[in-house]
């Protein structure tokens, strides 16, 4: 994080949707209501993004006490968290270096948030019901068949990382796969930002994982065996586009193909995670289903 910077990453996501996003909604846009059918492909996809983004930002932001920022944008639906984390103060953290990595990420997925609702104005989705507590048990009995049980990710650090590799690889090759699907070059450079964003955020996360591998597994917890679990559970259900931390080479940083190209998942592959299911319509950790056209 560059605090020296006149211009910092909050005001530059606020330029950028100014004079690049902010503009393309206006010309797909008319009078509030929405361009032709043949238009509407960049809104859809923008909005399957955004919902994608309220979870992530419902997930930092609980864990450091700015859920409030969240709830304020979007509507009302509901949040569903594990009983006993305190709204106001979030988290207990015990290692100051993954907490300040956090509350960097947890900064920026809010603001992937705000600037995508505002740029979409009135054709943003407003935000889903979602689920941080039953969804995050179902996801760790899936993944362990059936061994961890009443998994919480805001019970520690370490949990708090597993449950931050759940979603970040997905958003990662959720933006590359709509890549091929945006037809304007403003949201399609709004977009490309925000993958790279991700991207940072999936490395960290990744990297805070596996430097905490070894210590974990002196107190007898098998980080990299948790992480292979999740990551082949994904790979089940969302075209086998997945690593763990490590494989024969050492570790794995960046998922990507043999090109060193990271993967892309088409929307399908998407909801099948994020509703812990395949073919589903709604579940997991959006009990209703995504809001907008692609859900």
């Amino acid at each position: 994080m560059s605090d020296q910077n006149p211009m910092n990453r909050r005001a530059a996501l606020s330029t950028l949707g100014k004079v690049g996003l902010g503009a393309a909604a206006a010309s797909v846009l008319q009078g509030g209501a929405l361009a032709a059918p043949a238009k509407n492909i960049d809104v859809d996809v923008l909005n399957f993004a955004l919902n994608l983004e309220y979870l992530e930002a419902a997930f930092y932001a609980a864990a450091v006490g700015r859920l409030s920022e969240l709830r304020a944008i979007g509507g009302g639906a509901p949040i569903k968290l594990p009983a006993g984390l305190d709204l106001t103060r979030g988290m207990q953290w015990k290692d100051g270096n993954v907490e300040a990595y956090i509350r960097d990420i947890a900064e920026d997925e809010i603001s992937h948030v705000k600037f995508l609702h505002k740029a979409l104005g009135k054709a943003a989705a407003p935000r889903p019901a979602l689920d941080l507590a039953t969804a995050f048990d179902a996801a760790g009995q899936a993944a362990s068949g059936g061994k961890i049980k009443g998994f919480n990710p805001y019970a520690n650090d370490l949990f708090f990382l597993h449950g931050a590799f759940i979603f970040e690889d997905v958003g990662v090759t959720a933006y590359n796969g709509a890549a091929t699907l945006i037809t304007n070059p403003a949201y399609l450079q709004a977009a490309a930002g925000i993958l790279a964003s991700e991207a940072y955020h999936a490395g960290a996360i990744r990297t805070l994982l596996y430097a905490h591998a070894q210590e974990a597994a002196a107190a007898g917890l098998v980080v990299g065996q948790v992480v292979a679990a999740i990551s082949g559970l994904r790979g089940k259900v969302g075209g086998g586009k997945d690593a763990a931390l490590s494989d024969r080479m050492g570790a794995v940083i960046a998922p990507t193909d043999m090109n060193g190209v990271v993967y892309a998942r088409n929307t399908r592959e998407v909801l099948n995670i994020v509703y812990l299911a395949p073919n589903a319509s709604r579940g997991g950790f959006y009990p209703n289903g995504l809001n907008g056209s692609i859900k």
